[in-house]
């Protein structure tokens, strides 16, 4: 079953951290991603795809999406609050929740949106 408001894409998208190549094993398929603006500056990711290998395919799915649409916004960096993964048939979902901001936020987890689109785009995985 297809999230509601999903937007689909098929471009390809990657994450602050490295961010691994997936040119091995089944394919993957980046099926959409759905946005919430929580408040001005948190921002909730639902993305979902299939042919994932592991939990971190969709992690890093959900923070390309959150790197694009962080610089869509105008902002330079995003900090990851939490994200929780899921699969059901063959399907993976993910439900990541990010900061986003103007100047490098404090924190551990911080990516710097125009580093992780453009590994995104290296790596295939789509963004917003």
């Amino acid at each position: 079953m297809m999230i509601a408001g999903l937007i689909w894409a098929g471009l390809g998208l990657a994450g602050c951290q490295t961010i691994p190549r997936y040119d091995q094993g089944p394919p993957a398929f980046y099926d959409g991603v759905e946005t919430r603006l929580l408040d001005d500056d948190l921002v909730n990711f639902i993305v979902q795809m299939s042919g994932a290998a592991t939990t971190s395919n969709v992690e890093d799915y959900a923070k390309c999406a959150a790197a694009q649409y962080a610089l869509i916004r105008g902002y330079g960096f995003a900090r990851h609050v939490r994200t929780n993964v899921y699969e059901e048939g063959g399907i993976w979902r993910g439900d990541a929740v990010y900061t986003i901001s103007p100047s490098l936020p404090l924190g551990s987890q911080t990516i710097d949106a125009e580093v992780i689109v453009a590994a995104c785009q290296d790596n295939g995985i789509p963004t917003v």
